[in-house]
């Protein structure tokens, strides 16, 4: 799991540093600050979706991680452009 902190968004809540206080601090106004590099430990995902549930502002983003393997690489098809792939040109 990915996160990213939108600090535009944080009003200071501080339920973030509340549920998962290794990945997010407070400033001394009481605004959240993103620690690390946003990459979420399976043992800290709980705390973390906790955190990002919880904010009232919806400042905690998830980021997609992108896929991997054969259908990752693999541009999906349909029937009809299948078909049109076949046809000759001309």
């Amino acid at each position: 799991m990915r996160i990213k902190l939108d600090r535009t968004l944080c009003d200071g809540f501080g339920l973030c540093a509340k549920h998962a206080p290794a990945h997010f601090s407070l400033d001394d106004w009481g605004y959240a600050s993103l620690e690390g590099t946003g990459v979420v430990a399976a043992a800290d995902q709980d705390g973390v979706l906790r955190a990002l549930l919880d904010c009232p502002v919806h400042a905690i983003i998830a980021v997609p991680e992108p896929e991997t393997g054969p259908a990752a690489t693999s541009s999906p098809s349909t029937p009809a452009t299948e078909e049109l792939r076949r046809e000759p040109l001309g």
